[in-house]
C-alpha cells in the first residue's frame, strides 16, 4: 500500500496560503476552457488509438510532474504529497445509461497504459458496478467525459468536499470551429492546493501535449 509522504511545514513555501484556504476560508474553483485538439485528434486517428484513454493518459502526465496536484491530507489532516496518482475514470453504459468508475496505473509509457486501460475497460463493460474494482486507491483523481455536449461552463458542488485536495477534470463534446476542433476541458481544483498559476500551468502543459502527437506516433503493442 502507498503512503503520501509528509511536508515539512516549516519550509514549504506555500504553508500560509495552504492554511488559510484550507480552514479560514476554504474555497474550490473551477476553470472552463476550449483547448484545440485539431492535432490530436488527426494523431489519435492515425494511430489507431483509443481518444478516450489517450485523454486520460494526457491528463494523468500533467497531473504526475507537479506536487499541487498530488496533494492529500494524512490521517492526522496534515498535509502530504503521494509520490504518484493514478486515473480514476467513468465509463457509460448506454442500455441502462449509467457508468462504472475504472482505475488504472498511471504510467509515463503510453504504450503500456494504453493496454492495460482498453484491458481494464473491457473486462468491466458489462458490469452493473458503481465499482466494480473496489474503491479507487486514496492516490487517484477523478476524470469524467461529456460526449454528449458541449460546455463552456462546468462546476461540480461537493457537499463536505473541503478535505478533497485532487484535481477533477471533466471532458466535454469536441466543437468544431473556423476549421478547427476545440475540446471543453473543466478544472476543478481546491484553492489551498492549487492557485489560478498552477491551473494555468495545467491548461497550458496539456494544450502543448496534446499539440504533440509524438507520442501517439508508435503503433500499438501487437494482439497475441
Amino acid at each position: 500500500m502507498e503512503h503520501p509522504i509528509p511536508i515539512d511545514l516549516d519550509t514549504w513555501p506555500r504553508r500560509q496560503q495552504f492554511a488559510h484556504y484550507l480552514h479560514a476560508s476554504p474555497c474550490t474553483y473551477a476553470l472552463t476552457v476550449e483547448i484545440d485538439v485539431t492535432d490530436f485528434v488527426a494523431a489519435v486517428r492515425a494511430a489507431a488509438r483509443r481518444t478516450y484513454v489517450a485523454q486520460i493518459w494526457a491528463l494523468a502526465s500533467i497531473v504526475d510532474r507537479h506536487e499541487e496536484f498530488r496533494l492529500c491530507l494524512d490521517e492526522a489532516g496534515a498535509p502530504a504529497v503521494w509520490d504518484r496518482v493514478h486515473p480514476a475514470f467513468t465509463v457509460f453504459h448506454a442500455e441502462r445509461e449509467t457508468f462504472s468508475c475504472l482505475w488504472v496505473p498511471f504510467d509515463p509509457d503510453f504504450d503500456a497504459f494504453h493496454a492495460a486501460a482498453v484491458r481494464t475497460i473491457a473486462e468491466h463493460a458489462a458490469s452493473e458496478e458503481f465499482f466494480p474494482q473496489g474503491e479507487p486507491p486514496r492516490n487517484t483523481f477523478d476524470v469524467s467525459s461529456v460526449p454528449w455536449t458541449s460546455f463552456t461552463g462546468f462546476t461540480l458542488n461537493i457537499q463536505k468536499g473541503w478535505a478533497h485536495l485532487a484535481p477533477i477534470v471533466t471532458l466535454g463534446r469536441y466543437v468544431e470551429r473556423d476549421g478547427r476542433v476545440l475540446l471543453p476541458v473543466a478544472l476543478q481544483l481546491h484553492h489551498a492546493a492549487a492557485d489560478g498559476f498552477h491551473a494555468a500551468r495545467f491548461v497550458n502543459e496539456l494544450r502543448d501535449l496534446l499539440a504533440d502527437g509524438s507520442w501517439l506516433a508508435a503503433p500499438p503493442p501487437a494482439e497475441r
